[in-house]
């Protein structure tokens, strides 16, 4: 009889992946990036289980949004105060924290669960070139563009 694999936590290898943001666009990215992180990528991928993979993006502050998102997108937090709704687009957002536009963008493409909420603190991102991961001798992600 030929039984379904599941794999077991203690069985899952997992590597480290660097990705180089600059002039890549931030929604083809990130969706690459997420399915890294969930672990679909690799056949032993469960849906419960965390199988995924670490990735270190490195260059955030120089992804590309297309058409006219640099003004026109607007990210919105709550203060939960009455009238505390504040908006801002990814632009200011950009200035402020450039690493938050990939991480609101991938934090979106993950599941709101648990394992969602486990899945991106496997994910780290630097504004600039450097990054403190090189102990972990990440390979380069090979993107599709």
């Amino acid at each position: 009889m030929i039984r379904t694999y599941s794999p077991k936590v203690g069985e899952i290898e997992r590597r480290w992946y660097i990705v180089d943001a600059a002039g890549k666009t931030l929604g083809r990215i990130s969706t690459q990036i997420a399915r890294v992180l969930t672990g679909k990528n690799k056949p032993q991928y469960a849906p419960h289980i965390d199988t995924g993979d670490f990735v270190v993006v490195v260059n955030a502050e120089k992804t590309v949004l297309t058409g006219n998102k640099e003004l026109a997108k607007m990210y919105y937090r709550h203060s939960t105060h009455p009238g505390g709704l504040k908006e801002e687009n990814a632009a200011s957002l950009r200035e402020r924290f450039p690493e938050r536009l990939i991480e609101k963008s991938v934090k979106g493409m993950l599941p709101k669960n648990k394992l969602g909420r486990a899945q991106l603190k496997k994910l780290k991102v630097y504004a600039g070139p450097d990054h403190p991961h090189a102990a972990q001798q990440p390979e380069t992600l090979p993107l599709v563009s």
